[in-house]
């Protein structure tokens, strides 16, 4: 059962609420459940139901895409508070291509299953747009992750990330391996240990197991 400030957390992030009437609001309400996923855990791929829209109340999620060698191909990540659309992918019909999500450390959110969505959506112009809107938004960040693999060099991806890992975490010290590197950044676990190395021999960071400290900001901003 849903918790009255918990439905308060709810409505705050759905843009559509204000647009329901008292039966669609009372069938949302009765159809959005908690769920808990342990780190690593998947909660869609291709081979999974579609389950219906994710809205993050603490946690993390990855979505990427699978090259046809296996190699993981990070398009973005959600964090608190964000809307996962794409777990209710079978709702759109323009979505084509195949995503994996997963549990990037242990999460909870909450989820309006697929059946509750689909009725909403097929009978709300509000619910529906605001499926449409998110999906265009991930989509940005879906074109710049292509842009970079496809464009950029690799130390200039390693630095973006180490960049933006550092201003969101809000610490020089990242805990993060190197094989999990690769998979934000498109690329390999070999590779990505290479270039560490070449930024180590700079001195723009140092590494031990499982972390990596950022000693120069500024000169790993310099390769962005």
């Amino acid at each position: 059962m849903i918790e009255k400030e918990e439905l308060k957390f709810i409505r705050s992030h759905l843009g559509f609420w204000d647009k329901l009437n008292d039966s669609e609001k009372n069938l949302l309400e009765s159809n959005i459940t908690k769920v808990s996923y342990h780190k690593g855990g998947n909660i869609h791929s291709t081979e999974s139901e579609c389950i219906g829209v994710l809205l993050i109340q603490s946690g993390e999620f990855r979505v990427y895409i699978l090259s046809e060698d296996g190699r993981e191909i990070t398009l973005y990540r959600h964090s608190q508070g964000d809307i996962c659309i794409l777990s209710a992918s079978c709702v759109l019909n323009s979505i084509t291509f195949d995503v994996h999500i997963e549990a990037e450390v242990d999460t909870e959110a909450y989820l309006i299953n697929i059946g509750t969505f689909s009725k909403l959506s097929s009978q709300n112009v509000y619910v529906e747009n605001f499926a449409y809107k998110n999906t265009i938004e991930r989509f940005s960040d879906v074109m710049w992750a292509m842009e970079q693999i496809l464009f950029m060099s690799l130390d200039k991806r390693l630095a973006i990330f180490l960049s933006d890992e550092i201003t969101k975490t809000n610490s020089t010290e990242l805990h993060i391996t190197h094989e999990q590197i690769a998979k934000y950044i498109g690329s390999a676990r070999e590779v990505v240990s290479r270039m560490l190395k070449v930024f180590q021999s700079q001195g723009i960071l140092e590494q031990s197991r499982g972390s990596i400290h950022v000693l120069d900001k500024s000169k790993l901003r310099k390769l962005i």
